[in-house]
């Protein structure tokens, strides 16, 4: 859930889920050259850190490959420093932002302090969201995170995580930015889950707009923050088999925003994924389960790699 967000007005009655939106999504990946993973199965699957119960995952989803969740924890804001296999993304970065930190709850007063976004001022962070279980979003965003990360480190990118449990709250939406622009970052992508509605369900991938004002300027960066984020929804919908938000973006599973400084102040392509919403059932089941979070940073993976070799 980003720190900033304001969950829509749930819209009345139950809606059917947007099967022809998750097919056009997925028609992205289908058309998009080299769209789909690379290489075979890896090893065994990372450890489960969720508090929550297990799930199964769509029977119409493909097995994930399957990768270990690393042990030691490198800086926030720099590589691990195991050597690198060479791969088709040798030679390229890839930030990954885990969405909050788990020390934020103990930290109001420094994660409460204003920062420059841009275009005004916000918070500096937030707690994030949690299932009813007690799950929370900057447990699974971590977790995801790492996952992410060995994926794309096995195919030779150099991988950098904006925190990695190792800080004792934040680092702020600013310092987040910062991170992907001091690397030079090919991509960036800041992994949340929602925290909305019961009955909103679904993933969606936020994209920056055309922002100029302050110290923000996203002209250079519009166009393949887009194509990053197409590339990322149209392979999340091959691998997890989850629809598109049935509550944000109009069944597309994008949406556009102009209020988020983690997209406002980035120079480099940059996007926001919001995997599922904690606060439904259904999706609760399917982000508490580590199987599930495989295949969801599978997804992200793909869509990366996709984007990267283009």
């Amino acid at each position: 859930m980003l720190h900033d967000f304001v969950p829509p007005t749930p819209r009345q009655g139950p809606r059917r889920r947007p099967v022809f939106a998750a097919a056009a999504l997925a028609g992205v990946c289908l058309t998009a050259a080299g769209c789909a993973g690379d290489g075979g199965p890896g090893p065994g699957a990372g450890p489960e850190s969720a508090s929550g119960p297990a799930s199964s995952t769509p029977s119409s989803a493909p097995s994930p490959r399957r990768s270990p969740v690393p042990d030691a924890s490198p800086s926030s804001g720099t590589a691990s420093a195991k050597p690198l296999p060479r791969g088709p993304l040798s030679g390229r970065t890839v930030v990954i932002d885990p969405g909050h930190n788990p020390g934020n709850r103990d930290h109001t007063r420094e994660i409460n302090s204003q920062v420059d976004i841009g275009t005004g001022r916000k918070e500096c962070d937030t707690t994030g969201t949690a299932t009813d279980s007690g799950y929370a979003e900057a447990r699974f965003t971590l977790d995801v995170s790492r996952r992410l990360r060995a994926l794309l480190e096995e195919q030779g990118a150099k991988v950098v995580l904006t925190q990695d449990g190792d800080r004792a709250f934040g680092p702020c939406v600013d310092e987040r930015a910062r991170i992907g622009n001091r690397e030079r970052a090919d991509a960036v992508v800041s992994v949340h889950a929602d925290g909305s509605a019961t009955g909103n369900r679904g993933f969606h991938v936020i994209l920056p707009a055309a922002v100029n004002g302050g110290g923000a300027d996203t002209a250079r960066i519009v166009a393949p923050s887009r194509e990053l984020g197409e590339r990322i929804a149209g392979n999340f919908v091959r691998v997890t088999g989850s629809a598109p938000s049935n509550y944000v973006g109009g069944d597309t599973g994008l949406d556009t925003r102009d209020d988020l400084g983690g997209l406002n102040l980035s120079t480099v392509p940059k996007v926001f994924i919001e995997c599922g919403n904690m606060r439904d059932p259904a999706d609760a089941a399917l982000l508490t389960s580590a199987g599930w979070r495989q295949k969801a940073a599978l997804g992200i993976a793909d869509g990366i790699s996709s984007y990267l070799k283009r």
